[in-house]
């Protein structure tokens, strides 16, 4: 029971620093059809984004903007590594250029197969 004498619904989480508060749990993105390669064959110069840094999501306008790092896109294939890249976009865009492959694996409480997301700006070294 909780304080306000209702049943737990079982669906919060807890950080490390903070009281346990609503979050999803078992949530996941669809695969798609096409393989990863097949998503990246005909983009000429792209990112391939393996880890993000950082937080920058502004709930209110839906702009987004993180720091990225992983391996640059070349002629629709992994090409050098690169770090330090600041990826930004409007989450609006981002969710309706978004193409989802065929590799989805279940390995957390939320996942999600390779994604390509079209129309994004790229800046960095």
């Amino acid at each position: 029971m909780t304080r306000l004498g209702l049943r737990s619904t079982g669906s919060a989480s807890r950080g490390t620093n903070g009281p346990p508060s609503p979050s999803p749990t078992n949530l996941y993105l669809s695969p798609g059809s096409l393989t990863p390669a097949e998503l990246m064959a005909d983009i000429k110069l792209g990112l391939y984004v393996n880890e993000m840094i950082g937080m920058g999501v502004n709930g209110v306008t839906g702009d987004y903007s993180r720091g990225a790092s992983g391996y640059m896109i070349r002629d629709g294939a992994l090409a050098e590594p690169v770090a330090e890249i600041t990826i930004a976009g409007s989450l609006l865009e981002m969710f309706a250029h978004l193409t989802p492959a065929n590799d989805l694996r279940f390995r957390r409480g939320t996942d999600s197969p390779t994604v390509r997301v079209e129309g994004m700006t790229m800046a960095g070294a």
